[in-house]
């Protein structure tokens, strides 16, 4: 191997984390021919994990070094949500947590790459591509290993959890949920329902909230927060709440009563 190839992997090596993926496309931009490419797999700097894929030889990679290519790489707004969001920042470890199931949302229109969904992650990958909400809206920055990611916040995951209910989520489970996030930053909340669009969403939410008494719901500003007209059925044969008009289960009514 050249001086000058040993001296562009070592560049290489010494500016990106362990644990990452590396893309073909993005190697390509920073001068990475593929004639190179193939040099460094075949002197086991480097080895792939799919078409347009690879990672440091031998290095061990999961699922947060995969999104942080997907992200810093090639511009996606895919991230970690719902109650994976909530489990990687710590509130809902009382809950059987999905340690086997990742939920992962992105933009409408983005999609996985064949290597994501092909490569053996060691967890179940779901995937849902949505528009409630801005992607740019309520995500924060987690830190895994040597890099971060960016993941939905609390407000934000708990939005999506109810997006996915009843037919994905157990809306009993999003309850339990909600009784964790009793610190919410009200600005935080007021901005995300202003800018979400699913009606279903925003009337859960703040049920919910009302349901496990949080005192951040009490500085809300709800008069800008447009929650439609007309009664919305979430399921059949349910208890029908009058002042969000949801049709919601009989166990969500009924579950922590005694303690409201």
């Amino acid at each position: 191997m050249s001086t000058y190839t040993r001296s562009k992997i070592n560049q290489l090596m010494s500016t990106y984390p362990h644990g990452v993926v590396l893309l073909s496309a993005w190697l390509s931009r920073q001068g990475y021919s593929l004639d190179l490419l193939k040099r460094y797999k075949k002197s086991n700097w480097l080895e792939s994990i799919g078409f347009g894929a690879v990672k440091r030889y031998g290095d061990s990679v999961g699922y947060e070094g995969a999104i942080y290519a997907l992200q810093e790489q090639a511009g996606l707004k895919i991230h970690p949500g719902g109650k994976t969001a909530l489990s990687l920042l710590g509130k809902s470890q009382y809950l059987e947590l999905s340690t086997q199931k990742v939920t992962l949302f992105g933009a409408k229109n983005e999609k996985l790459p064949a290597w994501f969904k092909n490569y053996d992650w060691g967890v179940k990958v779901e995937f849902y591509a949505l528009k409630f909400l801005p992607t740019e809206v309520g995500l924060v920055e987690h830190d895994h290993n040597s890099f971060s990611i960016n993941i939905s916040g609390a407000a934000r995951a708990l939005m999506e959890c109810l997006y996915l209910a009843p037919k994905k989520q157990e809306l009993l489970e999003c309850y339990e949920l909600m009784e964790g996030l009793n610190n919410l930053r009200p600005d935080h909340v007021q901005n995300l329902l202003e800018q979400c669009s699913s009606v279903k969403v925003k009337r859960l939410f703040l049920y919910l909230a009302e349901k496990a008494g949080h005192s951040w719901l009490e500085y809300l500003n709800l008069d800008k927060v447009d929650l439609g007209s007309g009664k919305r059925s979430i399921v059949m044969n349910g208890v029908y709440d009058s002042k969000y008009q949801i049709t919601i289960p009989k166990e969500l009514e009924k579950h922590g009563r005694s303690a409201i």
